[in-house]
């Protein structure tokens, strides 16, 4: 047995002499896959001799911290910072700046990030930039609705669970006002938050111009656009013909989405982690025209039989012209949609705050009757 060294740095020269890969350990798996709630994070184990208590960082030398079961070695520079801060995360900033408040927001939440001891790896307010490659924790996005759908398409394959800053007209993806987040952000970093995972869904459009594959969250529309007469339009699901429409158009919608147009057009609320799909018709010219709920395992596909004037919409952002015998596809993405929840705010809380769902009417006082 080669003989244990008294200094620590004595230790580790002597340790890497021998051959000693007792230092040495696996890469670390994130913690938010452990169902902690936390990004990345790495802790070490001290040198053989060491006596001394954590938080502390010799040259080349890890420390160990026993609070957890993963371990990895990192270079000097993140040891001490991460040892200090086991919370760290590394966030994105994204929304629209050209909407009111939302540059001033984002200046705001970056510097309490930075405050809080995260860090700020990209901000993005002309939601252009390509996020592939960007290696974050959680977005940030500055915004209603409509922001986050485009953070969600934005970050591609690549999702980064995402915590809504209502900024919007309704906000119904985004739990906490801008004054909110600013003061929950040391929490988040705590790990005091869930994340949730929604199905996606890829649109896939067959016309003249060829096969394309659109990614998005809420739904797909087939509606009619000018001169505004009336479509005919065929559902098949996994190949076979289960209905023919004639209306306004036909909606396939996530869960997600079921509280966006599909609500709209009359069709069910869904909750938000059912793997299934909801396709309603827009004003269907029959008396036996319902919305109907079914798998996100199966592939649906809406043939076009007369269509003059015809649009596909994804998300209320992309959208094409449809010829007759274009077909439109949704099927469910390999990715999900994942939403950051923070305590005390929940799906149903939302729908009864925001839509005013199951709440009573407001009656007029009257006096009891004697």
């Amino acid at each position: 047995m080669p003989e244990v060294a008294q200094n620590p740095e004595d230790a580790a020269e002597q340790a890497a002499d021998d051959g000693d890969k007792s230092n040495q350990f696996p890469a670390a798996e994130s913690s938010q896959e452990l169902g902690h709630g936390y990004p990345p994070f790495y802790f070490h184990r001290a040198p053989p001799g060491a006596s001394v208590s954590p938080p502390y960082s010799y040259r080349n030398q890890p420390y160990f911290d026993a609070r957890v079961s993963f371990l990895r070695r990192v270079p000097h520079s993140a040891r001490l910072s991460r040892a200090l801060y086991p919370s760290l995360m590394r966030f994105l900033i994204l929304g629209n700046g050209a909407k009111p408040h939302v540059a001033e927001s984002a200046d705001r939440l970056g510097a309490a990030v930075r405050a809080a001891g995260g860090e700020v790896v990209l901000t993005d307010l002309t939601r252009h930039r390509d996020l592939t490659g960007v290696t974050a924790d959680l977005a940030l996005v500055l915004g209603g609705d409509g922001a986050i759908l485009r953070a969600a398409r934005q970050m591609g394959y690549q999702q980064v669970p995402v915590l809504g800053v209502n900024l919007g007209r309704l906000g119904f993806l985004a739990d906490l006002s801008p004054d909110e987040a600013v003061e929950y952000l040391p929490n988040v970093l705590r790990g005091e938050y869930r994340v949730t995972e929604h199905i996606m869904f890829v649109c896939g459009l067959t016309d003249g111009s060829g096969p394309r594959d659109i990614l998005g969250l809420n739904e797909v529309v087939v509606r009619a656009g000018p001169p505004f007469k009336m479509l005919d339009v065929e559902l098949a699901i996994d190949g076979e013909v289960v209905a023919r429409f004639l209306g306004d158009g036909l909606i396939v919608s996530t869960p997600v989405g079921s509280t966006a147009h599909s609500l709209s057009a009359g069709g069910p609320v869904l909750g938000q982690d059912l793997p299934a799909f909801v396709i309603t018709p827009i004003c269907g010219h029959t008396l036996t025209s319902r919305p109907l709920v079914d798998s996100a395992a199966r592939t649906y596909t809406i043939g076009v039989h007369y269509a003059e004037g015809a649009w596909v919409v994804v998300d209320g952002q992309d959208c094409g012209p449809l010829q007759p015998g274009d077909r439109v596809t949704v099927r469910k993405a390999p990715v999900s949609f994942r939403l950051v929840k923070v305590p005390g705010k929940t799906y149903y809380q939302t729908l009864r705050e925001k839509l005013r769902w199951g709440t009573m009417p407001a009656y007029r006082n009257e006096p009891e009757a004697t």
